[in-house]
């Protein structure tokens, strides 16, 4: 099949080229159209009941997670000066557009009881900005004399304020976001120019803002750097500009046609397609060595360009798609994780490898046709010595030294399986962010003064109409908030509840003490001062009860102490729950984006299993079709798994958490690592044929001729994914180490461990079935190719 291929490419390389460009062109004008990830990932898939539970809850109450919090902890601020400046950022930041409403001190609502009506007027205590110390003063007491925002707006203990921004959905999730916060945060820094005061900020508005704008600076970087990488690492193996820029540009173009893909399929740039483009450079390059590295090898041979351009495509186009199908599939298994951030991922991944590999076969060859055949400078990396001697001292110690080889495997194995047992799984929203980050510390310090700003929402069905205005249930839902204040990591509970509190305290003229939930008694003075509610009131009971009086909610705010602690809390919760809502007789469920967060994380980590096994009986699959040797297939994964089971130490010793941003690095480096091993069996199957079945001949002539091609290969991706190390997201920067790391001693491990265990096992592997021809096999060197019909000028 690959002589005919050859043999198309080089004859018709005017037309494949032709529609090489129009799929570029085509691919270009779908990446056009990508767009940034503005929401929240969906880790969850559409049928989880937790995610049901929360778009329920959307469609009944709305989407929550829109609350921009900005604050500080200064007691200067309460300067009439200060104030009157705060007062003013307040009424700017409310004429803002995208912003709905804005709920601070300046702008505090106090209830006024009208007896004569029997209603409550809503009366704002700063009509105008006070014009005297004297004047604050005595409105702050009024302020403080309010429960209902304390611990929410300010804190009785501390001079801590905060303002809360209600931002627009249509803004949030949109390109439009970007304008919306720098129309914000300017009228921020002018306030904190004036006053000299540091505004803290937070809230998943904030987070996820930031957020998207590190992830767009960071695509740039990444590809900036993947090249630059890549490009040293080129001119320094083939001394050649040509070489180098032909790579780049076969790189380049995968690159387009995998944001292509995304635009094709509609998905938008998240944190994972965003590596995307990098990782198709870092993969596609060492394509572009093992093609170059055998066309200067076969022209060094006989001198003639043509028959090695043939010859090229003809002997290691298999071996190529087949390490490309491998890696492809460390991808693609990402699609049965139903997880849509990852799904996506795994489909424009996949794709994009394959891409790369047809970019590589085809145009590399084809575009030195049209150049002159390499010179003598351009070949002498074939003899680069430096790189011989490794391969001959990793031959000795195969030959010489095997029981050490496995001593030092086993020593592996054992400190992996230890380090393995430190290993946690965990997931913070603001985890990957560098502890020194202001979105980080400002999180922080709202997380101290009210103990968290991530939603959290309770839903109560009384499943009867108007249910939850009844006393009990009342009673129940105070009872509720109750419970959720003893846990540190809440904050403050809101729900209608508290509203009737407020209400009671507006009847009694004010007074704090009067800030409970009434009794029957009361109820029968106070209820028809509802009735009288303004149209304002009752579009805000609409955000906390159904329109059959029979669903309502409670809502706080949580601390981002990552699922493992959320796991405990949630487990404690819910049977405390029941013992207050019989769950016969009400359905309590616990959802908003804190939820969410934590079942998907749980969900991810159990996937990860999933998608490295199904990638690992897939290779094996594959393996089982080239060799023919179940026996060979079980010995090729031992030095594929033992990278993965050392890197896993790594994270369990130094404290790297199986989390979201992790996850990938498992399935990426088991794909990629299974290529050296398949290079290296199929030149041992080779050269078995060559050598009348002498298996030790046949094992070190297979680690002399791919021991190079793996350096080569290895060097590029360890330094290709070393350029992850420059995010700012920790995940991103554990990513690119970690798989580097699990990549390099993959390298170690098929170079000594594979032709270790080889030797060693001898006959006992190398089975009459590994000697027959396989369903796929792959060209033998030494084969010569017939050129007769290969009518193509040579261009000198």
């Amino acid at each position: 099949m690959w002589a005919k291929f050859a043999g198309h490419i080089l004859r018709k390389r005017y037309y494949i080229i032709a529609i090489l460009v129009a799929i570029t062109t085509v691919m270009g004008f779908f990446a056009r159209n990508v767009k940034m990830s503005y929401e929240m990932a969906q880790m969850l898939p559409d049928t989880d009941s937790t995610f049901l539970d929360f778009e329920r809850f959307k469609k009944q109450f709305g989407q929550e997670g829109s609350v921009l919090v900005i604050g500080m902890q200064e007691k200067s601020l309460f300067e009439l000066e200060n104030f009157n400046k705060w007062f003013d950022l307040s009424a700017n930041l409310k004429q803002v557009e995208g912003i709905d409403e804005i709920l601070s001190i300046p702008s505090i609502v106090n209830l006024k009881k009208n007896s004569e009506e029997k209603k409550f007027i809503p009366t704002r205590i700063f009509e105008q900005k006070p014009s005297s110390q004297l004047e604050l003063d005595s409105l702050m007491k009024v302020v403080y004399g309010l429960p209902f925002y304390s611990g929410y707006l300010f804190n009785n203990s501390d001079d801590f304020t905060l303002m809360a921004l209600t931002l627009d959905r249509k803004y949030l999730d949109s390109k439009d976001r970007r304008p919306l916060m720098d129309s914000v945060y300017s009228l921020i820094h002018t306030f904190e120019a004036e006053t000299g005061l540091k505004v803290r900020s937070s809230g998943l508005p904030y987070i996820r803002s930031n957020n998207t704008t590190k992830i767009s600076a960071e695509i740039k970087l990444f590809i900036v750097l993947a090249i630059v990488v890549t490009s040293i690492i080129l001119l320094l193996f083939f001394r050649s500009f040509k070489a180098m820029f032909l790579s780049m540009l076969i790189v380049m173009i995968g690159v387009i046609w995998a944001v292509g893909f995304l635009g094709i399929f509609g998905f938008e740039i998240s944190i994972l397609t965003a590596l995307i483009p990098p990782l198709i450079i870092v993969i596609g390059i060492p394509n572009c060595i093992f093609i170059l590295n055998k066309y200067h090898h076969e022209y060094s041979i006989h001198s003639n360009q043509m028959k090695a351009l043939n010859r090229v495509i003809h002997k290691i186009g298999n071996a190529i798609f087949l390490t490309n199908t491998t890696t492809g599939l460390g991808f693609a298994t990402f699609i049965f994780t139903q997880s849509a951030i990852l799904v996506e991922f795994g489909i424009v991944a996949s794709l994009g490898i394959f891409s790369v590999f047809l970019l590589s076969i085809t145009l590399m060859p084809i575009m030195q046709s049209f150049m002159r055949p390499p010179g003598e400078r351009h070949i002498k990396h074939l003899e680069r010595k430096w790189v011989f001697l490794v391969v001959k001292q990793l031959e000795n110690i195969v030959v010489n030294y095997r029981k050490i080889v496995y001593f030092v495997t086993v020593s592996i194995l054992i400190v992996s399986v230890f380090g393995i047992t430190k290993i946690q799984v965990t997931g913070n929203i603001a985890d990957d962010l560098p502890r020194y980050d202001p979105v980080y510390l400002d999180l922080k310090f709202f997380e101290s003064e009210v103990n968290g700003v991530l939603p959290l929402e309770v839903t109560i069905d009384t499943k009867k109409k108007n249910g939850v205005f009844k006393l009990a249930n009342l009673k129940k839902i105070d009872r509720l908030q109750d419970l959720l204040g003893e846990y540190p990591e809440f904050s403050k509970a809101l729900s209608i509840v508290e509203g009737l509190k407020f209400a009671k305290q507006a009847f009694y003229g004010g007074d704090p003490s009067k800030y409970s939930l009434f009794n029957s008694q009361e109820q029968a003075f106070i209820a028809p001062y509802f009735r009288g509610a303004d149209e304002t009131s009752r579009e805000l009971l609409k955000s906390y009860v159904d329109t059959n009086n029979q669903i309502t909610r409670i809502t706080a705010q949580v601390a981002d102490v990552g699922t493992n602690r959320m796991e405990t809390i949630m487990s404690d919760l819910k049977p405390r729950i029941d013992s207050i809502f019989n769950p016969d007789k009400y359905d309590v469920s616990l959802t908003g984006t804190s939820i969410v967060w934590l079942k998907g994380t749980e969900y991810l980590v159990k996937n990860l299993f999933i998608s490295l096994g199904i990638a690992i009986l897939l290779i094996a699959f594959i393996m089982s079709i080239l060799f023919l040797s179940v026996r060979m297939v079980f010995m090729s994964l031992v030095p594929n798994l033992l990278p993965l089971l050392t890197t896993a130490a790594i994270m369990g010793y130094f404290g790297i958490s199986i989390k979201p941003s992790t996850i990938l690095i498992f399935s990426i480096a088991f794909g990629i690592s299974v290529d050296d091993t398949i290079h290296f069996l199929a030149k041992y199957r080779q050269e078995l044929k060559s050598h009348s079945w002498n298996i030790k001949e046949a094992a070190l002539l297979a680690l002399r001729e791919t021991g190079v091609s793996m350096i080569y290969t290895s060097i590029v991706l360890f330094f290709g994914f070393g350029v992850f190390a420059a995010s700012e997201f920790g995940g991103t920067v554990a990513l690119g180490l970690l798989v580097s790391i699990t990549l390099l001693v993959a390298m170690c491990s098929n170079l000594l461990l594979l032709p270790s265990l080889i030797l060693s096992l001898d006959k006992r592997i190398t089975t009459k079935a590994f000697e027959k021809e396989s369903l796929i096999e792959l060209i033998d060197e030494e084969e010569d190719i017939n050129l007769d019909e290969l009518e193509i000028n040579s261009y000198k």
